[in-house]
């Protein structure tokens, strides 16, 4: 059955690769915009101002909630750092405390991230695992948390706790590859941090399978099927590439570098897709080799 499903965050990669599956299954979408609003197929809205006219919703069957400041985008100042945080508990807050007041039953999705658990080694990780230590591990509770209006109002909540997303045309990705094609692509720091990586074709799938599935409600981990080591992941693209990952890149030239932002390149989260999984969803990329040639063979974005 087709239903209307309203979008935040449509420009940005993932948001425009779910927006074009769910209008080619046959879903009408409606984006939410900053701007005004150019059609009845765009809401305006202020998530900085915390303005969003509930009505304007009136007749939409789900929300997915994907807007937010790159944590990749700028080095992390004390400033950008608040508009990390900001940004996705402000838009967060709003949509939830309008979905409430509208009380017509809507589906919430809201975007989240792995960054929840922090630094852990080799611990495997599920929904069932508690938060870590470090600023994207409080920016994803804050982020969640914000979401309480809409589930108190008895709504459907899904938070997808998004893990590091394989497309050739954006994320992670776009940043290895054209180091990779100059053989700068060895290990970063020790190499063996997990990577939980997830294809942009799954990540648009495992979307839209939390919208028609209302009762999977909760952080549901948005990972591939199993995670791999950072080092095994350059090695595999380099191969694919024909530029071997030799040229090792220190733990403390990345920070240097990055500042801040090292913490999310550095760390270790074992993140497996315990509730996706559970609930039927197939991943279309179960191993590392199938994902990258799909990625960097197929000529799509993931």
């Amino acid at each position: 059955m087709s239903q209307r499903v309203a979008v935040t965050g449509s420009s940005g990669l993932i948001g425009g690769a779910l927006s074009r599956f769910l209008r080619e299954r046959g879903d009408q979408v409606v984006r939410l915009v900053r701007r005004p609003a150019a059609g009845p197929h765009e809401v305006q809205w202020d998530p900085s101002a915390r303005h969003l006219d509930p009505e304007a919703l009136r007749g939409v069957d789900a929300v997915v909630h994907l807007a937010g400041a790159g944590v990749g985008d700028q080095r992390w100042t004390p400033a950008y750092q608040q508009q990390i945080l900001a940004s996705r508990v402000d838009g967060t807050a709003t949509l939830a405390e309008a979905l409430a007041r509208l009380g017509d039953g809507v589906r919430l999705v809201c975007g989240s991230a792995v960054g929840f658990y922090g630094d852990r080694g080799d611990e495997v990780l599920t929904e069932e695992s508690g938060p870590g230590d470090g600023f994207l591990s409080e920016v994803v509770r804050a982020w969640e948390a914000a979401a309480d209006p809409a589930r108190e109002a008895g709504l459907s909540v899904a938070h997808s706790r998004t893990g590091i997303v394989l497309a050739a045309s954006g994320g992670a990705m776009a940043r290895m590859l054209p180091l990779a094609r100059l053989g700068i692509n060895g290990p970063l720091g020790s190499g063996r941090q997990w990577w939980p990586w997830i294809t942009l074709s799954d990540a648009v799938a495992g979307l839209a399978f939390l919208v028609d599935r209302p009762d999977l409600t909760g952080p549901v981990n948005l990972v591939g099927h199993s995670p791999d080591r950072q080092v095994d992941l350059a090695r595999a693209l380099g191969h694919r590439l024909h530029r071997p990952a030799v040229l090792p890149a220190p733990a403390f030239g990345i920070k240097l570098v990055l500042g801040g932002f090292s913490e999310e390149v550095l760390t270790s989260k074992r993140a497996l897709p315990s509730r996706l999984t559970a609930a039927g969803f197939v991943h279309r990329n179960t191993d590392l080799g199938s994902a990258l040639d799909q990625v960097l063979g197929s000529g799509q974005p993931g």
